[in-house]
């Protein structure tokens, strides 16, 4: 199933949980932990069965950011992880969603602290679900630092200007609430319970056809800087195909049977 020390990966039906698990540093970014989410990435895109992905964190706690003393040069775990940062110099701006986008819809699952590096993961996902008493957060600034994970791009596309640059310039914390209000999360639910939440959305994506799915999360993302003439034309282009496959067949077919459908991705 893969994983690694500070990234588990389990399956519920066709759902791949990656889970952040360093719970003792409230699962600060470690090179282990880029290591299994990078591979985690690539297991869902590659599996066909896979059609969702959840994304959370052990230990009541979803991401604190990059560890410091990581940063500083110390605590880089095994030879072996080394070796693949080595290899692939780009590997943790994939793992972190900066350079590498799932096929598959990505759903995050928010307990605790969801901060600097966490927030920046988050905004690479598609949907988000905060338990009531998590908080979020960019505080690179109070640290001298830079959100390099993406955010002065990606979130005033994500939010309104406005919030986005008050989190960005102030490095204060956001309550799960006030992060729904601008718009950061879609849903907030008791504490404890975001996992079951993210399975509920991920069971309703899984029902549905999966390449037509993939194509409407594609055409989202690739027409979001175009004009509307543009995305239209590069809409037409995405969804047309997606009729003519098997899947579109057998989703009027039980429709019409009034059952449900069962998807072959053909």
């Amino acid at each position: 199933m893969g994983g690694t020390e500070h990234l588990t990966v389990r399956r519920e039906g066709a759902t791949l949980v990656l889970t952040l698990n360093r719970p003792e540093a409230k699962n600060a970014l470690s090179l282990p932990m880029l290591v299994g989410l990078y591979d985690g990435w690539i297991q869902a895109d590659e599996d066909e069965e896979v059609r969702s992905i959840v994304l959370t964190g052990a230990g009541g706690a979803f991401c604190a950011g990059m560890d410091l003393k990581a940063l500083a040069g110390k605590g880089m775990e095994g030879q072996e992880y080394r070796d693949r940062l080595k290899a692939d110099p780009d590997l943790h701006w994939k793992a972190m969603l900066r350079h590498h986008r799932p096929r598959k819809p990505v759903i995050a699952a928010v307990e605790g602290h969801c901060v600097a590096g966490g927030t920046e993961i988050l905004q690479g996902t598609d949907i988000r679900v905060a338990g009531e008493s998590a908080t979020f957060g960019l505080f690179e600034v109070r640290r001298g630092l830079f959100p390099i994970g993406g955010s002065t791009v990606r979130l005033q596309r994500q939010i309104p200007r406005t919030h986005a640059l008050e989190m960005l310039l102030t490095g204060r914390p956001y309550s799960a609430r006030e992060a729904a209000g601008i718009g950061l999360v879609g849903h907030v639910v008791a504490d404890g319970t975001a996992v079951a939440k993210a399975l509920e959305i991920a069971e309703q994506i899984n029902a549905c056809g999966p390449l037509a799915v993939e194509a409407v999360k594609a055409s989202v993302y690739e027409t979001a800087s175009m004009t509307e003439a543009e995305g239209l034309a590069a809409e037409l282009k995405r969804g047309w195909p997606v009729f003519d496959t098997a899947d579109a067949r057998e989703g009027a077919r039980a429709f019409a049977e009034k059952r449900p459908p069962v998807y072959k991705r053909a």
